[in-house]
């Protein structure tokens, strides 16, 4: 797996999913496992590599530069 998320875009998916987990106090009854979905943004940051951004080709990672 090669890394396709940058340092900006894992910030990001990591403020987002701890907005989800807050939904756990916000939420009633069975809408509480809504929260669950902020594992996804979560995993993804923590390895930076999402197979979305794979499927459609893209990468928010910095390009190295080529020696030469």
């Amino acid at each position: 797996m090669k890394s396709n998320v940058g340092t900006a875009d894992r910030v990001a998916r990591i403020v987002f999913a701890l907005a989800l987990f807050s939904l756990y106090f916000f939420l009633e009854g069975n809408a509480r496992w809504f929260a669950a979905i902020g594992l996804v943004p979560l995993l993804t940051a923590s390895i930076s590599y999402c197979p979305l951004y794979s499927v459609f080709g893209i990468s928010t990672c910095p390009a190295k530069k080529s020696a030469g």
